[in-house]
């Protein structure tokens, strides 16, 4: 319960947080760490005007396709953590940005599996882990990420579908692997 209660007090202490995340700092990275580095981004929504903020970006060709989507449901401040909520983001991003993305989904507390489980079923990719719940299933810690991985992976093959391997994730998000970088 110690994990619990720190993440009790954490949370607690998130109420007078601003993050600043300008379209001139945005632009900034964009071109540092994106053009002059070859860092590919994680771009992470946490409600449907993300996704035109990064339409903008992609507009004016500071993000090149393939881009990785990840939608963020259940935090405080962004979208909530509806089913409906789900569609209407892939709804969304599938008219801004067409065959251009991958798409992956983070859900916060209860929400994780059920929201993973159905972005799966709706061709997207997920994530899991204790950054985002930290319960196996209701009332019950989950011991490590490797075990909430796999419940997930029970899961999406019980549904009939693949798990990438590391290289196969490294291809479809046009990584250059560890072994490529400069450190």
């Amino acid at each position: 319960m110690r994990h619990v209660e720190g993440a009790k007090s954490y949370l607690r202490s998130t109420d007078d947080f601003i993050f600043r995340n300008t379209f001139r700092d945005i632009e900034r990275i964009l071109k540092m760490l994106g053009e002059e580095h070859g860092t590919r981004f994680e771009h992470e929504c946490y409600d449907v005007g993300h996704l035109y903020n990064l339409a903008h970006f992609l507009d004016r060709k500071l993000v090149k396709p393939p881009f990785f989507v990840q939608t963020i449901f259940g935090i405080l401040g962004g979208i909530g953590a509806d089913m409906r909520n789900l569609v209407f983001m892939k709804e969304t991003a599938d008219r801004l940005f067409g065959d251009d993305y991958h798409w992956s989904v983070l859900a916060a507390g209860r929400s994780q599996i059920p929201f993973a489980t159905q972005a799966a079923m709706m061709g997207g990719n997920v994530r899991v882990g204790l950054e985002d719940s930290l319960f196996i299933s209701r009332g019950k810690l989950a011991t490590s990420n490797a075990e909430q991985v796999g419940k997930m992976r029970r899961i999406l093959e019980e549904l009939g579908h693949s798990i990438a391997t590391p290289a196969e994730a490294r291809e479809m998000l046009a990584l250059k692997g560890g072994d490529q970088v400069g450190f």
